[in-house]
């Protein structure tokens, strides 16, 4: 039997990748544990205020939870009268959209970066992540890199969402599979 290759983590290279500023990101970093992050449930309007102050574009409306953790505001886009849950992780290395009237529940994690696990050196990779209006992703769900929900469709609770998910799809499991059609009562 052959011995695999070996992975040498202490070759591993951001390479290209520039998320901003290190003044930026610091900055960002304990406005973001001050009134992003922090338990104290400061007003929406305020935390809406401070995402778009480091570059956000933030509709009207939007519901700002506690202990959301968004890792760069200026990768992220959210509509009009949006839900972000509390403990919402945002790993935003790459643009993050969301539509109008989205719901992420509590727990969920939102991640557009991942590493190449066929490399020797453990490269990153990023990917967007697209969220249609009307979409809810269920507490504790996870959508990977690359993932783009269609509008009105449904990620169940800790359900493991990659690639595209079909709008109005109901869709739970790892890996997240569709198991019904949402319908929307008048």
């Amino acid at each position: 039997m052959t011995e695999p290759a070996s992975v040498d983590l202490s070759q591993y290279q951001r390479g290209y990748y520039d998320p901003g500023p290190p003044v930026l990101r610091a900055l960002w970093y304990v406005a973001g544990l001050l009134f992003i992050e922090s338990p104290i449930p400061w007003p929406y309007s305020m935390k809406a205020a401070i995402l778009r102050w480091f570059g956000a574009s933030i509709g009207e409306g939007v519901v700002l939870k506690p202990r959301l953790r968004i890792k760069y505001p200026w990768f992220l886009t959210v509509g009009d009268h949006c839900w972000l849950g509390e403990d919402l992780w945002i790993d935003n290395l790459a643009a993050v959209r969301i539509g109008n009237q989205v719901c992420l529940s509590q727990g969920a994690c939102v991640l557009t970066g991942n590493h190449d696990r066929t490399s020797r050196t453990f490269d990153l990779r990023l990917a967007p992540v697209e969220i249609g209006d009307g979409a809810w992703i269920g507490a504790r769900a996870l959508l990977c890199p690359g993932t783009r929900v269609g509008g009105l469709a449904v990620v169940q609770a800790g359900a493991v969402a990659h690639g595209d998910i079909e709008p109005a799809g109901i869709y739970a499991g790892n890996p997240a599979v569709r198991i019904g059609t949402r319908e929307i009562r008048s």
